[in-house]
Parts: C-alpha cells; sequence; structure tokens
C-alpha cells in the first residue's frame, strides 16, 4: 500500500502462473506449496499495490483460480477482494493453420499460443471497488479492423488469408478499459498483455501484431475508439506486459517509443533501466517489457520495481512495476 493516505499504488506483474492443462493452477493453488506461487504471493505482499493487474494466470470461468490468489494474499496480510478477468484469446480456436505447418488445432493455431482455452490470462484485483458494469472490454477486436494496420508478407504475398483475417483477433491475451472507484475518483485501467514479438518466420507475424496490440493503446489516447465504445475524460493508468523494450530485444521500436512519448501519458520510470530479465542461455539479456504509465492529470509521488527473477532464481522473470499516484492539486 502507498504511504499517503491521499495515494494509491496501482501496479503490474507477470507471475507466470500459467499450466499445461485446465484446472492445474487450481489444483496447485488449493495445495498451496508450489514455489512459483509462493515466490508471487511475497513479492506482491512487499510491494502491497492497492490495485494489481496480473498477466499470465490461468483463467477459468467460475474465477476459482483468481479467487484462491486473493484468499492466499489475504492470509498473508494483503486484502485486495474486488476483482476482474475475462477469458483470454490464448488458447481460443480459430480454425486455421495459422503456423502453416500443415495441421488444425495446434496451440500456435489458436487466437495467440495456448494449450488450452483461458492458458495465461490476464486479471485485476484490487483494495477499491471494480465497476464491472462500465468495463469495455476490447478483447474479441478483429486486427484487420485496426486504422492503419499492416499484416505480414511473404515472398508469395500476404501471409493471412481474408478468411483468416475475418476472425483474427488483435489482442493476442486481453485488452481492457477497466474504472476502478479510488479515493481519488474513478480511474481507468487500460490493461492488455502484448504478444511476444518472437517465435515466427521471416513475415515477422508476431512482431507486426505486437506493434499493432501497441498502436491499438496510441490511437485510443488520441481518441480514437472501436466501434461503439463509449469514450472517458476520468484519469487512467496504461498498464501491463507490453513484451517491448524500447531498445533491446525483438520487437518494432517504433511502436513502443511512440506510447511512451504520447503526450497523454507520463512515464515515470524512464530512466530507471530494464524491469524485466529473460535469461536464457544465448537470448537478449534484461529487457523492459513491463510499464505502469499514468495520464498526466493524475500525480506521481513515487514509483520503483520489485525485485527481478531469472535462470537460478525463484518465481517469475518479470518485476513488480508500480506507481503511487495522487490527484493533481
Amino acid at each position: 500500500m502507498s504511504a499517503f493516505a491521499d495515494t494509491i499504488r496501482v501496479a503490474t506483474f507477470n507471475p507466470e502462473l500459467s499450466r499445461k492443462g485446465p484446472g492445474l493452477l487450481v489444483r496447485d493453488l488449493m495445495r498451496g506449496g508450489a514455489d512459483d506461487i509462493q515466490n508471487a504471493l511475497a513479492r506482491i505482499v512487499e510491494a502491497r499495490p492497492d490495485i494489481l493487474v496480473l498477466q499470465s494466470i490461468d483463467y477459468d470461468a467460475q474465477g476459482i483460480a483468481l479467487g484462491l490468489f486473493q484468499e492466499a494474499l489475504k492470509t498473508e496480510g494483503l486484502d485486495l477482494p474486488y476483482s476482474f478477468a475475462s477469458k483470454p484469446n490464448a488458447g481460443q480456436v480459430t480454425g486455421f493453420d495459422l503456423n502453416r505447418n500443415g495441421y488444425l488445432g495446434d496451440a500456435a493455431d489458436k487466437q495467440s499460443y495456448g494449450l488450452f482455452t483461458g492458458q495465461g490470462g490476464m486479471a485485476v484485483i484490487s483494495r477499491y471497488r471494480i465497476m464491472p458494469e462500465a468495463v469495455q472490454d476490447f478483447s474479441d477486436f478483429l486486427w484487420r479492423d485496426l486504422p492503419g494496420a499492416v499484416f505480414p508478407m511473404t515472398t508469395e504475398g500476404a501471409y493471412f488469408q481474408l478468411e483468416e483475417l475475418a476472425v483474427l483477433r488483435l489482442h493476442s491475451v486481453s485488452a481492457w478499459d477497466v474504472p476502478v472507484e479510488t479515493p481519488l475518483g474513478i480511474v481507468r485501467l487500460l490493461a492488455s498483455h502484448a504478444n511476444a514479438p518472437v517465435f515466427d518466420g521471416p513475415e515477422d507475424r508476431n512482431g507486426l501484431r505486437n506493434a499493432a496490440e501497441l498502436q491499438f493503446w496510441e490511437k485510443y489516447l488520441a481518441g480514437w475508439r472501436p466501434d461503439g465504445a463509449a469514450a472517458h475524460s476520468s484519469p487512467f493508468v496504461l498498464l501491463g506486459d507490453f513484451n517491448n523494450d524500447p531498445v533491446g530485444g525483438e520487437g518494432l521500436k517504433p511502436a513502443i517509443t511512440a506510447l511512451l512519448n504520447h503526450r497523454a501519458i507520463q512515464d515515470p520510470l524512464a530512466e530507471i533501466g530494464p524491469t524485466v530479465v529473460w535469461d536464457f542461455a544465448g537470448g537478449p539479456g534484461v529487457l523492459r517489457v513491463d510499464y505502469v504509465l499514468p495520464s498526466r492529470d493524475l500525480r506521481v509521488s513515487d514509483a520503483g520495481i520489485g525485485p527481478m527473477g531469472g535462470a537460478g532464481k525463484p518465481g517469475s522473470r518479470h518485476a513488480l512495476v508500480w506507481v503511487d499516484i495522487a490527484a493533481s492539486p
């Protein structure tokens, strides 16, 4: 929790609590002893956020896994009783051979990579009441409907067929505009978990999708809305795992740079450096991919990151990133 009564701490964290089958995360939470779960709980309790967006936590329709995780946090002394989650695009069937390997139904043929529907979902948990009746869920927005969308090409022509683009969603996991009733008034969370810009071929379909997901938010901040979406004037925080470092690693850099430089937001950790480690052998090393970006009508009183994981360390490779915000005077 933030140190001052007139501030709230908003955070994002990818605890990498995804399993290889449905129900396995529920099983492990009920048993309570998995090292990655205990590590995630400890890191969250240490940071004491008031509002937390989680990535890579498996989704189930009854919300059992998320509820168990909230109960575990409460047992450790951090009560975040309100929550929101919806079915992620990961693992949802498209009906097409998107990775062109001659087989249908592979994990890579889904709306985004997933062994089952709900794998690696996203969630919000909060000390303050979330307004589910006012949430705008953009997870089913089609990639082809993004203004100015750029699609992968091969030497033979377009990578995707028109019938594939008619069902292929833009966001690899989820994308939400979630209003929360806080002591500062309503604060909206613009939350998403963007596609990893790797694991593809020379057509760079994952890199282009990552860029398009970031461009979605750049356009959203500039006033564009998907058809039927309402415009709001409330203060907001844009946050999540954007899977793109402005300098290092894979990913199209103009997309993340344009978002970070958008005049509607501020980047309190612009000078702090990397906030996630990808410590694979021969990998890109330390990258910044997790972001908490408040709107300029909020005052930032403090910001920071938690400990990073990596090879030889327990738990997630990602750091928890937090920002303390207050209403502007």
